[in-house]
């Protein structure tokens, strides 16, 4: 008997996970890694919004960061100018996603006709562009110098906003999920491995690239304002292409078109930024960490070309179709 899609091996060992990270805050008594798990998340919550452009629509953009920075600068702006309560935060969350959602939506259409590595290099003039508005308009943004802002009374708590960031993961993983199994996921799995057929099928592929990058847009804004409060500060580095690398290298690490990969990235990349610059403290030789970073960047390619979670999946389909293979005295005595 097939198991229920509740009771699925998957769902069981995602629920154990999110049982031990709901256990966390009160059975380990730190700080930082209580920090360093939220930030893991929200990172999470960006390289799962980059891999829907990447893994699942084979899109490859270099400006995803303007979409983190709208989110980031849309509730840093809203919770100094008007007042830092909880339904301002959750207004300036809905705010951002609605200008990502516009912004990303006609970028799509401006740029979503051109090929992959002609698209890349215009989002990334794109959000150039932004950018530098975001360092002249200083009225608002106080340019590259940034500002601070006071959060909500009821995020000083670290592990309230811990709990609060583990929430909007766990939404988001299961949204993208639903997506990305739909029929219009399944067509944007179809363009990313056919645009060519796929269009000849009837399907009007600009339409579904423009979806799936107001969804990655609108997800990103959602990063893009947890961070923020996460820092109570915001400057112009939230929209820098550093950003885009990070989401890029976390998905890469991950496993594009995984979901689950880029989670899995994000926490690699985020704990060997903390340590490798940790270990610079004490031992001289790690001063340039970033070197180190690169090598584990390397070594992970080399062993996982596909990511670390799609290597896996990968090792486990071959071994369930070498199981499946009837042994030669089977087919004897079938016949």
């Amino acid at each position: 008997m097939n198991q229920p899609a509740l009771l699925s091996k998957q769902n069981i060992i995602f629920a154990i996970l999110l049982v031990v990270l709901v256990a966390f805050p009160f059975v380990a008594d730190s700080r930082t890694l209580t920090i360093l798990l939220t930030q893991i998340f929200i990172f999470g919550i960006l390289a799962m919004s980059y891999d829907i452009l990447l893994g699942y629509t084979g899109i490859v953009s270099f400006g995803h960061a303007m979409f983190f920075g709208i989110g980031a600068y849309s509730t840093a702006i809203m919770l100094k100018e008007i007042q830092p309560t909880i339904p301002v935060f959750i207004g300036s969350i809905v705010v951002g996603m609605v200008l990502a959602g516009i912004l990303s939506f006609f970028v799509g259409l401006l740029t979503l006709r051109l090929k992959s590595h002609f698209f890349a290099m215009l989002t990334l003039a794109i959000s150039g562009l932004l950018l530098v508005v975001a360092e002249k308009w200083r009225s608002v943004t106080k340019g590259n110098d940034g500002f601070t802002f006071r959060a909500p009374d009821v995020f000083k708590d670290r592990i309230v906003f811990y709990f609060c960031v583990l929430a909007c993961l766990v939404i988001v993983f299961l949204i993208l999920r639903r997506f990305v199994n739909s029929p219009l996921g399944r067509v944007l799995i179809a363009i990313r491995e056919n645009e060519q057929r796929t269009r000849s099928l009837g399907f009007k592929t600009l339409h579904y690239k423009v979806i799936s990058s107001i969804v990655a847009g609108v997800i990103a804004s959602l990063a893009g304002s947890l961070y923020a409060i996460s820092l109570r500060f915001v400057n112009t580095s939230m929209m820098t292409m550093d950003i885009t690398l990070d989401a890029l290298l976390m998905t890469i690490i991950g496993g594009v078109g995984t979901l689950v990969g880029p989670l899995v990235g994000s926490v690699v990349i985020e704990f060997a930024q903390h340590y490798l610059s940790g270990l610079a403290r004490d031992y001289p030789i790690f001063e340039r960490w970033i070197i180190f970073f690169g090598i584990i960047y390397i070594l992970a390619v080399v062993f996982f070309p596909k990511g670390i979670v799609g290597s896996i999946l990968t090792k486990i389909s071959k071994l369930k179709q070498r199981d499946q293979v009837p042994l030669p005295e089977s087919k004897e005595r079938s016949k």
